[in-house]
C-alpha cells in the first residue's frame, strides 16, 4: 500500500514539473464546449480527471472485496466456535467411552470373584 502511495506521489510530482515547463496558452474544444487556458492547467485537470475516473471504476471492486472479506471473517469466527464446541463434545464422549470401557473391563472380574467361593 505504501509503495502505491509513493509511486502516486512520484507520478504527481513528474506531472506537475511537466506542466510547469509547458505553460503555453491552449484552447480545448469538446463538442460545443470550448476552454482556453495554460497547458499546465489543462494537463493537471486531465490528470485529476483521469485519477477520478480510475477511482470510480475501481471502487465497486474494492467495496465488494471488503464486504466479502468481512463476510468471510464472520464465517471463520462462526466455524471456529463450532469447531471448539465439537472438540469439547469429542472430549466428553472420549471420557464417557473410557469410563464405559473401564466399567466393562471390571464387570467380568467382578462376576468371577462372586463365583469363586
Amino acid at each position: 500500500m505504501q509503495i502505491l502511495l509513493i509511486s502516486g506521489i512520484g507520478v504527481a510530482i513528474v506531472a506537475v514539473l511537466f506542466a510547469l515547463q509547458n505553460n503555453v496558452p491552449v484552447t480545448i474544444s469538446f463538442f460545443a464546449w470550448s476552454f482556453g487556458g495554460s497547458l499546465a492547467l489543462v494537463l493537471l485537470m486531465a490528470l485529476g480527471l483521469g485519477a477520478l475516473i480510475a477511482g470510480l471504476v475501481t471502487s465497486p471492486a474494492l467495496i465488494g472485496s471488503q464486504w466479502s472479506g468481512k463476510r468471510l471473517r464472520r464465517q471463520v469466527a462462526t466455524l471456529e466456535e463450532q469447531n471448539r464446541a465439537l472438540q469439547q463434545r469429542v472430549a466428553e464422549l472420549d471420557a464417557q467411552l473410557e469410563s464405559l470401557l473401564a466399567a466393562q473391563a471390571l464387570a467380568p472380574t467382578a462376576t468371577l470373584i462372586e463365583q469363586k467361593p
